[in-house]
């Protein structure tokens, strides 16, 4: 199937775990790796997890690399694959997607060609108390034939989806009680070893 028909589906942990991350350091691009596989019938992009990456010096290619090779280490001895790039810019206002998430997202690409970029954002998020909406607070960005990032819009075919409806209610839940406090990501990780990117006891 091509990339322009398959449809994208994130799982609600996933989901929350890259909102989050976003929300704890929220003067700062932050950015993280979509976790998932291809569905059997080849139809759909399935995001099972993902791995908050950075909050500082995103750019930074070594410590980009080391993570990639970790994360992809421990995933596919699991059966699943890096499938994407999660993205939320400095500043609420900003709407676009920049440079450093397309090359990223370029570079997961080589390996998985249907990777997909999502972005968040801002205005969704921060409407969602009111909006009570079900819909992703993210935008789909994916490859055209021309391999330029292109966003997919909201209405069409439905092709990004969060997997359990539910997702915004717990997310609100977890806001509101500040779970985003004790999400750790790469950053964390290479300054103290003993802080697990897994996030094993995010959920609990």
């Amino acid at each position: 199937m091509a990339s322009t028909d398959l449809k994208y589906e994130v799982s609600q942990n996933a989901y929350i775990k890259l909102v989050l991350h976003s929300l704890k350091h929220p003067t700062s691009a932050v950015n993280g790796v979509l976790i998932g596989r291809i569905s059997p019938s080849n139809a759909t992009v399935e995001i099972t997890d993902a791995v908050p990456l950075f909050h500082s010096q995103i750019p930074l290619l070594p410590q980009l690399e080391i993570s990639l090779i970790l994360i992809d280490e421990y995933f596919s001895a699991k059966g699943l694959n890096i499938v994407g790039y999660f993205h939320a810019n400095e500043r609420s206002d900003e709407f676009e997607l920049g440079g450093v998430a397309k090359n990223i997202g370029d570079h997961i690409s080589r390996y998985f060609p249907q990777a997909a970029i999502l972005l968040l954002d801002n205005k969704k998020l921060e409407g969602l108390k009111k909006s009570k909406s079900s819909g992703a607070v993210m935008q789909l960005y994916v490859r055209d034939a021309s391999k330029n990032w292109k966003l997919v819009q909201s209405d069409a075919n439905n092709r990004f989806s969060l997997k359990e409806p539910s997702a915004n209610l717990i997310l609100l839940d977890y806001i509101s009680s500040e779970k985003w406090r004790g999400i750790v990501d790469f950053d964390d990780h290479l300054d103290d070893i003993s802080k697990d990117w897994l996030n094993p006891e995010l959920f609990n």
